[in-house]
């Protein structure tokens, strides 16, 4: 049954981490494999295993342990088959403590002193000069277990090394009915319990004596084997599928970006709109995961600032006029002293012209379409908006967060902006995210914030949400991410960048109609998305009743 559905587990959201783990439970329930009665039983080798003890503590190389407590009904959470036992981990092996570094452990040569780091995500290593005592030393083949902060088991494939002492390792009494691979399945499998059985609340840790008395299904050696063999065939299929998976996903990936791209690349509605239809008649195929309609959606906005989505009205005032109001409103105010000057940019040049314009539309840039870095002169006592840049959209659409505050704590220090006023952060990764918004809904119509925005305020009618459709599209985006300046980490897009870009703008009455078609479509994207989760959750139910259905 497991094997007949892997289509349904593995395509599930999740499916092949939830294949593993129930690969994992029926391994430990012994239902991967058949019992064979031949099998020496599990009985037999803990009696072997418990003479070994006795010898070992008779020549005084363990102490004798404290008696176990006898594990009760309630302990044993599935029946076992014929052959297996129930025992407690310390009945079978030593749980036995790592070392606490000090001076001697943080050299730069010597020993390597395994930390819990090294076995998940560290390769920085520490070395000790000290001799220790061997079982404080583990070696290629050993089995680990990490119980603090980060949890899990290992078997060590490294060099001789000392263990810290957030690392147990867990050695047999006798190898003798004793398979470390089994031993670390069912550890993987109990993993999870057994970080919540911890304590601590920033970090997590586990007991030596909780870990003791943990209670572990116990097959036959020979089963043990078997098991061992039967989830590496297994795992494998599982690596096999998820290989699958990410060969599949970046193949639609690249379909979807390549038929995507025949739209982008029309070079008029009329091309768009043939484009459109033979894309279209493939939406099924193409749509049918969530990151394809974020593809679908960036796409948008691109057709967007082309001047494609929506068919040009001769009957528009042309974008050259609107070009003279603005600059005629600019001296007006350079005159009265509510802003300075602004130098003159270089003309947009045919080779800086990514693409031909419609009719009616003109090449320009943000400066000369508004005022960057605007400033506002509002009474101390007044109050105004205050946004963070975490309350910063990436959705074209979505609103920012303010709260109040009063003008005189948040006038100097921080980035100025006032109502319909656009700002785009220009730090990484903010930017790159596509982190911008339109300031609305501001206390007394004005605001401040993070100082790692860039700012522009429309003049003359320019509708903001157009200009946002601007900062907010793949191309400025990926062009001012190839132009940031500054070390890793604290990258930033330059003015220069931000107001000198060539800016496609169209007609005032068309940037309306663009912007609600833009909202149009970005509702049906909204649309498809929640059908595709409401899919995606019938098909994890599916998958989970599979799993419960096979592991009951």
């Amino acid at each position: 049954m497991l094997l007949s559905n892997l289509d349904l587990l593995a395509t599930a959201p999740g499916g092949v981490a939830r294949l593993r783990e129930l690969i994992l439970t029926l391994a430990v329930q012994g239902k991967l494999v058949p019992q064979d009665p031949a099998d020496e039983p599990a009985s037999r080798l803990l009696e072997k295993i418990e003479a070994e003890k006795e010898r070992l503590v008779a020549e005084g190389k363990i102490k004798r342990g404290k008696p176990l407590a006898e594990i009760s009904e309630e302990e044993k959470p599935f029946a076992l088959p014929t052959g297996w036992e129930w025992v407690r981990l310390a009945d079978v092996v030593q749980v036995l403590n790592g070392r606490a570094y000090g001076k001697q452990e943080l050299l730069d040569a010597g020993t390597p002193v395994l930390r819990v780091g090294n076995l998940f995500t560290s390769n920085h290593w520490y070395y000790s000069n000290l001799e220790l005592e061997p079982a404080k030393y583990c070696e290629q083949g050993d089995l680990l277990y990490a119980w603090s902060a980060s949890f899990g088991p290992f078997i060590w494939s490294g060099p001789r090394a000392i263990y810290h002492y957030h690392i147990w390792k867990l050695e047999p009494f006798s190898r003798d009915g004793f398979d470390t691979r089994y031993f670390h399945i069912y550890l993987k499998e109990k993993t999870a319990e057994i970080k919540a059985a911890g304590h601590g609340v920033s970090m997590v840790h586990m007991t030596k004596e909780k870990m003791e008395k943990i209670v572990v299904p116990y097959p036959p050696l020979a089963e043990q084997s078997r098991i061992v063999t039967r989830v590496e065939e297994l795992m494998q299929l599982c690596d096999a599928l998820e290989a699958k998976g990410r060969l599949e996903a970046a193949q639609h990936a690249r379909l979807v970006s390549k038929l995507l791209a025949t739209l982008t690349d029309s070079p008029n509605p009329e091309a768009l709109a043939e484009n459109w239809q033979r894309v279209s008649t493939h939406f099924d195929l193409l749509l049918d995961r969530p990151e394809a309609v974020d593809a679908l959606e960036q796409t948008l906005l691109q057709l967007a600032v082309r001047g494609l989505l929506v068919p040009q009205d001769p009957q528009d005032e042309p974008a050259s006029a609107l070009l003279a109001r603005i600059r005629a409103e600019k001296d007006r105010l350079i005159a009265e002293g509510k802003i300075k000057r602004d130098k003159p940019l270089a003309p947009i040049t045919d080779e800086e012209k990514p693409f031909e314009l419609p009719v009616g539309w003109e090449w320009a840039s943000l400066a000369a379409v508004g005022v960057i870095s605007p400033r506002n002169y509002v009474a101390d006592d007044a109050f105004a908006s205050f946004v963070e840049m975490r309350s910063i959209p990436v959705a074209f659409g979505e609103a920012h967060i303010s709260e109040e505050r009063l003008w005189r704590d948040i006038k100097s220090g921080f980035t100025h902006f006032a109502e319909g006023d656009v700002g785009v952060a220009k730090i990484t990764p903010c930017f790159e995210n596509g982190k911008s918004t339109v300031f609305q809904k501001l206390s007394n119509g004005v605001g401040a914030g993070t100082t790692e925005l860039h700012v522009v305020r429309p003049l003359c009618g320019l509708i903001p949400q157009y200009v946002l459709l601007f900062l907010k599209s793949p191309a400025f985006l990926a062009a001012g991410e190839s132009v940031m300046t500054g070390s890793a980490g604290q990258k930033r897009l330059p003015r220069a960048y931000f107001e000198s870009t060539p800016f496609p703008l169209p007609p005032v009455p068309e940037q309306s109609r663009i912007v609600a078609r833009v909202a149009c479509l970005r509702h049906l994207c909204a649309d498809l998305r929640q059908r595709l989760a409401a899919s995606e959750s019938t098909q994890a139910q599916l998958a989970e009743a599979l799993v419960a259905s096979v592991a009951g």
